[in-house]
């Protein structure tokens, strides 16, 4: 059974997203998107560090010789935590101004994947792609509004990604570790339960997936049938990702960002992370082996 969910940062964070468990630190880090934040929160010493961005931040994803790497609105970015500088990599999407990078993962082979989306959340234009030597980004499916959630099964042969907007959870074969086949509808989201939004996978291979206006974070067994609900306070919840030396502490992003004043009021833990501990102990999170450089 999972523990009691507690607060652990009351950061208030207007869109907080994509947490990453970086062992060598022994640090949880994330993103706030819409506060043009980057956190770092260490549970040993308790210290909080936090980065101002010059544009939205979408993911970061750590890199294998130290650093990382930052999605934004202007591209692929590296970012070096000691001197706080970010230096531009790849242009991905400089014909479509009115996208934005979203959420990434690394494949258990470091490679960079990620997704971009309509900023308004209005238009299909949403790409999924995967980063390859020299910086080049290759596309791998698209047609969505809002790219989410991507993720690998242990093995790596099952690759997994939310459609948003659809409140779809989608399962790919990798029959490589280049390409991808037979997409499938591994959990479809069903009405006034909320959005599917980030996701990760334990070492049971369920998939754990964040619901925006959910107010929870579901377990799924690789079947796709749902083993698991967690609650949280507050209703938007981003994403889960799994940290601590055991990696059995689940942390959880949430957002504030839409609220309306009442709303705020009645959800005051609204963009604050969370831990609870969870059943089965996550994957250690992967490092970027091509840069882009």
């Amino acid at each position: 059974m999972t523990g009691r969910v507690r607060q652990v940062w009351a950061v208030g964070a207007e869109l907080g997203e994509g947490p990453v468990w970086v062992q060598r630190e022994s640090a949880l880090w994330f993103v706030d998107i819409k506060g043009c934040r980057l956190h770092r929160w260490c549970p040993s010493s308790g210290e909080r560090r936090s980065w101002t961005t010059p544009a939205p931040p979408g993911f970061l994803a750590p890199l294998a010789g130290g650093g990382f790497i930052v999605g934004m609105q202007t591209g692929l970015h590296r970012f070096e935590p000691e001197s706080g500088a970010l230096s531009h990599l790849v242009h991905v999407e400089p014909h479509r101004p009115d996208n934005r990078l979203n959420d990434g993962c690394v494949s258990p082979e470091g490679v960079l994947w990620f997704g971009s989306m309509h900023d308004r959340e209005t238009e299909p234009t949403g790409v999924l792609y995967r980063l390859e030597e020299r910086g080049r980004c290759v596309a791998l499916d698209e047609g969505y509004v809002v790219t989410n959630g991507p993720a690998f099964s242990p093995d790596g042969r099952i690759f997994y990604h939310c459609d948003s907007v659809r409140r779809l959870v989608y399962a790919f074969d990798r029959p490589d570790v280049r390409t991808l086949a037979n997409r499938r509808v591994f959990a479809r989201i069903e009405d006034q339960a909320g959005y599917p939004d980030g996701t990760a996978v334990d070492a049971e291979g369920c998939l754990w997936v964040a619901l925006w206006e959910g107010g929870c974070v579901r377990r799924y067994c690789p079947s796709g049938k749902l083993l698991e609900t967690v609650r949280m306070p507050c209703s938007r919840v981003t994403k889960i990702a799994f940290g601590d030396p055991d990696l059995r502490t689940a942390y959880v992003t949430t957002a504030r960002q839409g609220l309306t004043a009442a709303q705020r009021a009645a959800q005051p833990l609204a963009g604050g992370l969370f831990s609870f501990t969870a059943p089965a102990p996550g994957l250690p999170q992967a490092q970027v082996l091509v840069p882009g450089d």
